[in-house]
């Protein structure tokens, strides 16, 4: 476990249940370095239960189950991001790096006060207000390459606002977002990450938000589903007109190169400090996306008519069409060149995938497949809740006398990790998360954990079988076992 300046390393990650962040913490946590996730309960999720539904997936995914991360109940738009002063004085001491990877993708607003200006303005206002209140100097921002605006010609990764026109109020409130970043003189320089239009992952075709190139997708297929197919069971749209020549260009990007990119970044220190376009080579056209549109869907007809033409709508359908398509009307338009020198210096190993017709007929296929699902709204259930069962142990214990003698590593559905704490070889608390001062590990799964706490076995027992492993200098086996054995023996 890495340090610095004394503290744990503790990645502090915003937006983490969003498309991009689930690959983030997916990926930090198979690197083995240890986060923290502020997230927003809502009316049917608490946050921890929100997060271990994006994670149940993953140990499905990878067929083991990964770490779990500190959960931490809060909100980017409130004052001290809604946390508690408990959660507060955890995050000073154990937290040294944020990732603030939370934004909103609104287009547009119905005023200042509403998204996208909220979260992303807002937002970030009191992301950086904590992090000068915890004294945290590490700083790495997910902006957007859209910063450029209308520009045309190549955009530097060294340029930021060149009194460029901007397309919709995301594309202003991103904007102002890093500009407040870069204005805070109380972090290091900021590590500043600018995706393209992050799309789903190459290998999987995975996605959880259906934006962008998957909004023209989705309204395409419904549009699709209104007409009669013909023997070949294809569908004609003629009368649908688009108002574009078929030559702008988008930047797609995979979701998974995206998070790989930044977790390279991320975990190196002497790449931060920079600004990285993480963009592909090659970008796409819109009568590319159009093709590939009608042969995923079976489709045939739609007509490019250049920027000037205004469609003529010849059914309810395809008006419905164009006015849901309307709100991206600001992105399908040419994109300038992105600079590539910061990226490929760092990275000159990891290439973005080629986003080409393969791999959108693939991607298009699998979501249609799928019908576009959401994630759901319903927690899943917990193999076996740990925090519920080690709750009479969380008091907010501050004596200097304690010493952090052993770390609880529970892997999978329903575990976390906890820190035990003990006054002259007691046990008389426990402490979320990792923290460098406890070099002792004891290490299990939550089926192991749920067994010795329905008193299936012991904690010896399983340390002789190996579904519990103890590392690190402790004095003894003896003395770690005893320890658990205090910390079971009121949790039935």
């Amino acid at each position: 476990m890495e340090q610095q300046h004394g503290k744990s390393r503790y990645f502090f990650l915003t937006g983490a249940t969003g498309l991009l962040g689930n690959y983030l913490l997916r990926d930090l946590l198979l690197a083995g370095h240890p986060v923290a996730v502020l997230v927003r309960s809502n009316r049917r999720m608490t946050a921890r239960q929100r997060i271990e539904n994006l994670l149940q997936h993953w140990d499905r995914e990878l067929g083991r189950p990964l770490p779990r991360p500190v959960v931490l109940d809060g909100d980017i738009t409130q004052p001290d991001l809604g946390l508690n002063a408990c959660d507060l004085r955890w995050a000073a001491e154990y937290c040294s790096a944020i990732i603030h990877n939370a934004a909103s993708l609104t287009f547009i607003a119905t005023s200042q006060e509403s998204e996208p200006y909220r979260s992303n303005m807002i937002g970030t206002q009191n992301v950086l207000e904590f992090a000068r209140q915890a004294a945290i100097r590490e700083f790495h921002h997910v902006s957007t390459a859209y910063i450029a605006g209308l520009r045309s010609g190549k955009v530097l990764e060294s340029e930021v606002d060149v009194g460029q026109q901007l397309g919709n109020d995301y594309e202003i409130s991103k904007l102002a977002a890093e500009k407040m970043v870069r204005a805070a003189d109380f972090i290091n320089t900021p590590t500043v990450y600018r995706p393209g239009i992050i799309i789903g992952d190459t290998q999987t075709g995975f996605t959880t938000t259906y934006h962008g190139f998957y909004a023209a997708l989705q309204l395409a297929h419904t549009l699709a589903s209104t007409h009669e197919r013909d023997a070949q069971g294809l569908v004609c749209t003629s009368g649908v007109r688009l108002n574009l020549n078929g030559d702008e260009t988008k930047h797609l990007v995979p979701v998974d190169w995206v998070a790989a990119a930044m977790v390279r970044i991320l975990t190196q220190p002497a790449l931060h400090g920079q600004t990285y376009h993480l963009t592909p080579r090659q970008p796409v056209t819109a009568r590319l996306i159009r093709d590939v549109l009608e042969e995923s869907i079976g489709m045939y007809g739609t007509q490019l008519c250049g920027a000037d033409h205004i469609p003529a709508n010849d059914n309810e359908a395809e008006a419905l069409f164009h006015e849901h398509i309307r709100v991206y009307n600001s992105y399908w338009r040419n994109d300038p060149e992105f600079d590539y020198h910061n990226i490929d210096k760092a990275l000159p190993d990891l290439p973005c995938p080629d986003v080409d017709r393969s791999l959108l007929l693939q991607l298009s296929r699998q979501a249609i497949e799928a019908n576009f699902p959401t994630p759901t709204k319903k927690p899943l259930p917990w193999e076996f809740d740990v925090a519920n069962a080690l709750d009479v142990w969380t008091d907010d214990l501050t004596d200097a006398a304690i010493t952090r003698t052993l770390l609880l590593d529970v892997r999978g559905s329903g575990g976390g990790q906890w820190q035990l704490l003990t006054h002259l070889g007691q046990l008389v608390g426990i402490e979320q998360g990792q923290h460098p001062d406890c070099g002792n590990i004891c290490q299990t799964d939550v089926t192991t954990f749920s067994r010795i706490a329905r008193g299936e076995t012991t904690w010896s027992a399983a340390l002789q079988q190996g579904s519990v492993v103890l590392t690190g200098p402790h004095g003894s086996t003896e003395d770690a076992v005893a320890l658990l054995e205090q910390l079971i023996g009121v949790t039935v």
